[in-house]
């Protein structure tokens, strides 16, 4: 995979009304490894996570994600079921009304997978993350940590090819993201073909 980009921009430009977030950005990112986009609020990293991962359209410049244009509507329909992202803000992602159980099957149905496909990847993802004991818990009675946790088990069920967190431990106490960052160091051991981007604040 030497080599290998999993997104490159040129020119990249982004506007909100007479607001600039972002203005001729050029950047290229390796493939099968993760890359950290590091900054202060208000610096245009979540506008760029959103266009690298589809959820906002293009307005100026060239990006190219998993090999096609993201200009193009169909490389987009198709790119979608390989990239995950995980917004910025704690379980942003979530449905708090349902259990852990019942938001991480949502998103497996969301993607087609089959019943016995679905609760197996949940078993496992629950196991790694910590939260098989709180399965039958909603969403809206965890901490912090644990709604991180339970997003990024959202993001992974259908095993994405690009994972895109937007400062995924915000908000959460020291102990909580250490665990956080481990359990991304786990799974990238157990995937090495997925790319991963961070948007964060911290060193």
């Amino acid at each position: 995979m030497s080599g290998a980009v999993i997104a490159q921009a040129r020119g990249i430009g982004l506007s909100y009304g007479r607001v600039r977030a972002l203005a001729g950005i050029d950047l290229a990112i390796p493939a099968g490894r993760m890359v950290g986009l590091i900054g202060p609020d208000g610096v245009g990293k979540s506008s760029l996570l959103a266009l690298i991962s589809g959820a906002r359209a293009m307005q100026a410049g060239d990006l190219t994600v998993l090999g096609g244009d993201m200009r193009s509507d169909r490389h987009r329909a198709l790119a979608g079921p390989r990239i995950a992202y995980m917004p910025q803000g704690l379980g942003k992602n979530l449905y708090h009304t349902l259990s852990v159980f019942e938001n991480v099957d949502f998103f497996g149905r969301l993607f087609g997978q089959d019943r016995a496909e679905r609760e197996a990847r949940i078993t496992d993802l629950l196991t790694a993350t910590g939260l098989e004991a709180f399965r039958d818990r909603p969403a809206g009675k965890l901490s912090g940590g644990m709604k991180q946790k339970l997003g990024l088990c959202c993001a992974l069920i259908h095993d994405p090819d690009l994972l895109i967190l937007d400062e995924p431990t915000t908000g959460v106490d020291p102990l909580s993201r250490r665990q956080f960052w481990e359990l991304i160091d786990r799974i990238r051991a157990s995937r090495p073909g997925m790319s991963v981007i961070v948007a964060t604040a911290y060193m």
